[in-house]
Formats: structure tokens, C-alpha cells, sequence
């Protein structure tokens, strides 16, 4: 495995980490789609599609933050494996629009 994709998979990890905290991800709770509305805990927010009410109020930060943490726990588990490692090539596949994006991924 190359040290250029393990750091390119923590930066993407602490960003989600990052960005989930600051929607109030370590306490607000779960978010909820109802028809429009997604319940943010907070406020809610009317207006969607019901089918991306949906999408959004899934990927609520506590879930996010779970999965950020179940992704660190992969990566840690990989990171004496001899590349190519098939598990964390397909974890960086949901980032190959990024453009830290290693070339060699």
C-alpha cells in the first residue's frame, strides 16, 4: 500500500469527521425525512423532493461520524497489507472525483 493513499484517505476522513461536527454531529441526534421536510434536530427545512428529504435526513452527521470511524478501523486493519490492497483501493473509489486524488490509486 502507498503512504500517498493512506494520507489521502485520512485527510478525506478528517474532513467528513470535521465537516459532520460542525452540523452539531456529537449531539443533535438523528435526522428525519416527513414527505418535503427534513428534521435537522434543530430546525426544520421544507422544500425537498421526498426521495432527497430521504437521502439527506440518511446521511445525518452521527451516521456519519460512525462511518468516518468504521472506515479508520478498515484502514487500520490494512495498513501492513502489500498493495495492491483491493479494500482500500475500493474505499478511495468514492473519492476519485477529488483532485488530491493520488494517480497511482
Amino acid at each position: 500500500m502507498t503512504e500517498e493513499l493512506v494520507r489521502f484517505l485520512m485527510a478525506r476522513f478528517d474532513e467528513e469527521a470535521d465537516l459532520a461536527r460542525r452540523c452539531d454531529g456529537d449531539g443533535c441526534g438523528q435526522w428525519s425525512a416527513h414527505g418535503d421536510t427534513v428534521d435537522f434536530c434543530q430546525a426544520d427545512l421544507s422544500g425537498f423532493h421526498p426521495t432527497v428529504a430521504r437521502h439527506v435526513a440518511l446521511h445525518d452527521p452521527a451516521r456519519v461520524l460512525r462511518e468516518v470511524e468504521a472506515k479508520r478501523r478498515i484502514l487500520a486493519r490494512h495498513a501492513r497489507d502489500p498493495w495492491p490492497c483491493h479494500d482500500l483501493r475500493d474505499l478511495a473509489s468514492a473519492y476519485t472525483g477529488h483532485p488530491d486524488f493520488p494517480t497511482r490509486a
